[in-house]
């Protein structure tokens, strides 16, 4: 049955207009035809084919380890009928989004996301804007760079739901770290230009992906100070002093202590 719990219209602020079709990985499958979802049932074999096309997105992936991969249990000649059948029938599906183009190509003996058509990747277009906000934070352009970090973190919706092999491991945690990273400048940008409400929302969305953070901590620590909630500026290190002593049998860091003592004696100089 088909995933009813999914977006029926999908937030297209932080893609291109020129995204008719749209995978998306970040916490669940979820697939898109001009901004609607397009119901897919979860575990399928449409799923699981876009999935690995999806995470290489724009290197394809050989025919044989896509027969494998998605149809492990089938002998040679079947799972290639199958892929075949897929194929068409996502042409089918989604080429009136594309002007009749294929979403799928097959290009030197393996299947690619037909790109140029528009089909679009949320973790492409992720990564993409992270390298956008660091051209325009190079050029000075603070406010681009802000922008294009803010629409990347909205993407994210959690880890990728791809698992398996080591190479899909690295990558889900090389983007876990990147979206904790866009967060992490976001609250500091935010508190420095007295935005301690929003610097408070993007410090406690990083405490959500990792609740050891001890910047976060301290980002959300001065929120409160500098919001006039003192006594929580110290409950949040007694958070922070929990969290650590529970995940590692660890205290934290000096200038966390450093900061809890001028909370705690003279919250003014915070």
């Amino acid at each position: 049955m088909p995933d009813t719990t999914l977006d029926t219209v999908l937030d297209t602020t932080a893609f291109p207009a020129w995204a008719p079709v749209l995978i998306c990985l970040f916490g669940r499958f979820r697939l898109f035809r001009c901004g609607v979802t397009i119901p897919v049932r979860s575990g399928g074999k449409t799923e699981a084919f876009l999935s690995c096309l999806a995470f290489r997105d724009g290197n394809g992936m050989r025919r044989d380890a896509l027969l494998d991969a998605v149809w492990p249990e089938s002998d040679l000649v079947r799972a290639a009928q199958s892929l075949t059948t897929l194929v068409g029938s996502l042409r089918r599906l989604l080429g009136g989004a594309l002007a009749g183009a294929s979403p799928v190509l097959y290009v030197e003996g393996g299947y690619v996301l037909n790109s140029a058509a528009g089909v679009t990747v949320d973790i492409a277009r992720f990564d993409a804007l992270a390298v956008e906000g660091e051209r325009s934070m190079r050029a000075g352009d603070v406010v681009g760079a802000m922008r294009s970090w803010k629409q990347a973190v909205s993407l994210y919706q959690g880890d990728v739901c791809i698992s398996g092999d080591v190479h899909a491991i690295i990558e889900r945690e090389r983007l876990r770290a990147l979206q904790l990273t866009l967060l992490a400048r976001l609250a500091d940008h935010c508190l420095q230009g007295g935005e301690h409400y929003e610097a408070l929302r993007h410090a406690r969305q990083l405490l959500r992906h990792d609740p050891c953070r001890e910047d976060a901590h301290r980002l959300v620590m001065r929120c409160h100070v500098r919001l006039g909630e003192r006594a929580q500026a110290l409950r949040q290190y007694r958070v922070c002093r929990q969290v650590l002593e529970h995940e590692f049998g660890a205290l934290p860091e000096p200038s966390t202590e450093a900061l809890f003592a001028r909370i705690r004696l003279d919250p003014a100089s915070v």
